[in-house]
């Protein structure tokens, strides 16, 4: 979250970043409740500071004969006020951490200005999109002709928007998962983490997926407990209300998870396939870092994820997201896009983004830093890469005429040497 002083000492230069998101975003009421608190808490303390100095005058007085009575009278009516008031600044205080909770990071300045993905800045590409000599399937396509994807008995097991991987697909999608974290691992020096699948409400509000998201996460409601809707959530919640180190930074958490999102709102866009289900498999990275090194972390978290699609040879896009398209918690985003002949145009299949200090102080999450003092950790994040699109690209730009899709070579040792998928 935002930090109330940040926002008390600059509040015209918050509200412009704030607007380049969202025009119709504001701190007024964040501001207004902050001025409430401090007049209660001024007058909170003077009346605190009244009753312990009359207080301390009761037993004189009493030696001294005087009658005492009026003055206990009005220190127990002093004392009811001061009760009532601490009810009131504990109600203001919680109203301020609530509408904090809901305000999303600021952009960095430097990032495009926009208000949807049609403002986001290409960076860079790598190769060009992939030709044909024939007519080019659909992924889903290829995958049931193979008998490797089944979504019609997908559905019967559980319903819409779940797909299930048989024979060499379910082994295509092993191998990726193992040749993604090991290149996370054993080149890019990442710790490997086998997370819960399960986190609580404080863990979702630590990384911004509450409250503000509540309506596109699974809940279980007999604990209290959320399916998480990518691994950043247990890994960034690792070191909650701890401080590190300065020589434990930067730190490199990698996880594969299995990932839940109810997808509320997205009816309609890409329903077929393997593009946006409801479970999807991911091979997630977090990094912590001291905020002076962050956005140097944050490229090199973006390489780590291009190198899996250089290797992959699949030809991808880097894109610079826009002010009104980066996400609730990013204060800087990069999205990667893997072609996809099926739509005849690139898809998103890694987000990298700096979230610099702002879940880290949902999460009360610090270091030590060379001097002694207690600072903010800033947190990074990208999907190294996403699994399900990953492999749909590989059956796209991996297709051969006669319906068998040719093996990438940097997977093969993972598919026991095969080089090919055929039925």
């Amino acid at each position: 979250m935002l930090d109330i002083k940040r926002i008390r000492n600059n509040p015209e230069k918050i509200n412009e970043l704030l607007k380049r998101r969202d025009p119709e975003l504001s701190i007024d009421r964040t501001l207004a409740l902050d001025e409430r608190r401090r007049e209660l808490l001024k007058e909170y303390e003077s009346k605190k500071a009244y009753q312990n100095k009359t207080s301390k005058k009761i037993p004189i007085l009493k030696k001294a004969g005087e009658d005492i009575k009026e003055i206990l009278n009005e220190m127990k009516k002093l004392s009811l006020e001061i009760k009532e008031m601490e009810g009131q600044v504990k109600e203001v205080e919680e109203q301020i951490q609530e509408e904090l909770l809901g305000i999303p990071n600021t952009p960095n300045p430097t990032i495009p200005v926009g208000q949807s993905e049609d403002d986001n800045k290409e960076i860079r590409k790598w190769e060009e999109p992939t030709k044909f000599d024939f007519q080019p399937k659909a992924h889903w396509d290829i995958g049931e002709e193979l008998d490797i994807l089944d979504f019609e008995r997908a559905s019967k097991i559980t319903g819409s928007r779940f797909s299930m991987f048989k024979g060499l697909g379910a082994r295509l999608e092993r191998a990726l998962i193992s040749y993604m974290l090991d290149t996370q691992t054993l080149k890019n020096n990442f710790k490997e983490i086998s997370p819960p699948f399960m986190v609580n409400r404080t863990s979702m509000i630590g990384t911004g997926q509450l409250p503000k998201f509540e309506e596109d996460v699974f809940k279980i409601p007999q604990k209290d407990f959320y399916l998480i809707p990518t691994a950043e959530v247990p890994l960034t919640n690792i070191y909650r209300d701890e401080i590190l180190d300065v020589d434990q930074l930067p730190e490199y958490l990698t996880a594969y998870t299995p990932c839940f999102r109810s997808e509320a709102g997205s009816a309609g866009r890409d329903t077929r396939g393997l593009i946006r289900n409801h479970q999807f498999d991911k091979v997630e990275m977090v990094m912590l870092s001291k905020p002076e090194e962050s956005y140097k972390q944050l490229e090199i978290l973006t390489s780590f994820a291009e190198k899996i699609l250089k290797e992959l040879k699949l030809p991808y896009r880097v894109l610079e997201l826009c002010t009104g398209d980066t996400g609730f918690s990013s204060a800087k985003t990069y999205d990667l896009e893997v072609w996809m002949p099926s739509y005849d145009d690139y898809v998103e299949i890694s987000s990298c983004s700096n979230f610099e200090d702002y879940q880290a102080r949902r999460t009360n999450l610090r270091y030590r830093n060379e001097d002694g003092k207690v600072e903010y950790i800033h947190t990074l994040n990208g999907s190294g890469l996403a699994v399900g699109r990953t492999f749909a690209s590989v059956l796209e730009n991996y297709q051969n005429e006669d319906g068998t899709v040719t093996v990438p070579d940097v997977l093969r040792p993972y598919m026991g040497g095969l080089e090919k998928i055929t039925l």
